[in-house]
């Protein structure tokens, strides 16, 4: 993508200069989203309040704050379609200094981790205050008064059962929430455990925030691919000494040793690694009791990962299928590169398409093309010069 002109001022106008360069093309669907987040953009910049010197200005913008909460957006459709994108030109716009972008399991993984330490807190007897999902989100708001998910979905019982109460709080506060997704709310969690517990949370979404579809008819990720050799199919002799072969190359001459990852009192097994660069089992990551905050703790510490022999995944691999797409989404928020070997194209991974994990593979699908493309391998290679 090309460098966003300094005199677009909405997230239309930045899409209509790209589209004029040639480095989009026009959509009709994408234009109509990007006007509802200008609707955001404008809301944002008449309540900011206006400069020290004046008290009043800063007495009436809290006043209408709190009287005039700004509606959200949520975002849904099929993959492929530019929702990244234009969450990505809406974040850089958005004129707001407490803001905060991430992957809906890497907050939720941070928010279980606040209120397990407010309980270690009331253990100790350092805090009186026994329910700890308030002052969590009030620290929340404290950091961020905008915040903006990409891929919302919800696939933990310990996620879906908190969110109602933690948004409840959030959005008294004024929190601002847009969000991507491939499912239309009435659809998060479906088939969850105990999902009657969940709706109320929906109900609450659809109360703060305007609901649109992003349904264009091009799956530009699609358009991405390119012929490079990171993901292997099917399993085989062949399979296995590509990875073999990769794995060599970026090795150059280096040694492999085992490591641990500290997280919270225990640690993540690493059997081969190399500086920045971890190689695992299909079995080794989905078929043992990790989750999100296991997966994006290997991102964070990796740059460069290696999977082998993913097999098939079914019903019968509910849990397997539920991991591997967590992982996924970890290593693709993290611009990690992934050398996979696998049983079959992505595509053809999930044999069948039921439940959560059917609508949330297309997301996983979608993911695993575009990691294999220059435009993706270009990010890795730009946030790995950075780090």
């Amino acid at each position: 993508m090309q460098p966003i002109p300094d005199y677009a001022l909405s997230v239309s106008e930045q899409l209509k200069s790209l589209t004029e360069s040639g480095a989009l093309s026009a959509d009709a669907a994408q234009m109509e989203v990007a006007g509802r987040l200008d609707r955001i953009l404008a809301d944002l910049k008449q309540r900011r309040p206006a400069t020290k010197s004046s008290a009043l200005g800063w007495m009436f913008a809290q006043r209408r704050r709190k009287q005039a909460p700004i509606p959200g957006l949520y975002v849904h459709g099929s993959v492929g379609r530019g929702k990244t994108m234009l969450m990505d030109l809406f974040f850089k716009l958005a004129p707001i200094e407490k803001k905060r972008r991430a992957h809906f399991h890497e907050f939720m993984a941070d928010v279980h981790s606040r209120i397990h330490a407010h309980r270690m807190k009331l253990k100790a007897g350092e805090t009186r205050q026994a329910d700890p999902v308030p002052p969590v989100a009030a620290a929340l708001m404290a950091e961020a008064e905008l915040l903006c998910f990409d891929e919302f979905s919800v696939t933990d019982i310990a996620d879906a059962m908190i969110l109602a109460r933690l948004f409840t709080e959030l959005f008294s506060k004024g929190c601002i929430l847009v969000a991507t997704s491939n499912v239309e709310p009435d659809n998060l969690y479906r088939d969850g455990l105990n999902r009657g517990l969940f709706l109320p949370f929906v109900t609450l979404l659809k109360q703060n925030v305007d609901v649109v579809t992003l349904d264009s008819p091009t799956d530009y990720r699609l358009e991405k691919i390119g012929q490079l050799p990171v993901y292997l199919s099917p399993l085989g002799e062949a399979a296995d000494k590509g990875m073999d072969a990769a794995w060599a190359f970026l090795a150059a001459g280096r040694p492999e040793a085992p490591t641990e990852i500290a997280l919270k009192g225990r640690s993540i097994h690493v059997s081969r690694s190399i500086g920045r660069m971890a190689r695992f089992t299909f079995a080794d990551l989905c078929e043992q009791p990790l989750g999100a905050p296991d997966f994006l703790k290997i991102a964070a510490r990796f740059d460069t990962v290696f999977v082998d022999h993913v097999p098939l995944l079914s019903a019968a691999r509910r849990n397997e299928t539920k991991r591997f797409i967590i992982l996924i989404d970890a290593l693709y928020d993290q611009s990690v590169r992934l050398f996979a070997s696998a049983a079959a194209e992505p595509e053809g991974l999930l044999t069948e398409r039921k439940g959560t994990e059917g609508f949330e593979f297309d997301r996983t699908v979608s993911r695993l093309f575009e990691m294999r493309s220059s435009d993706y391998l270009e990010l890795h290679r730009q946030k790995r010069a950075d780090s």
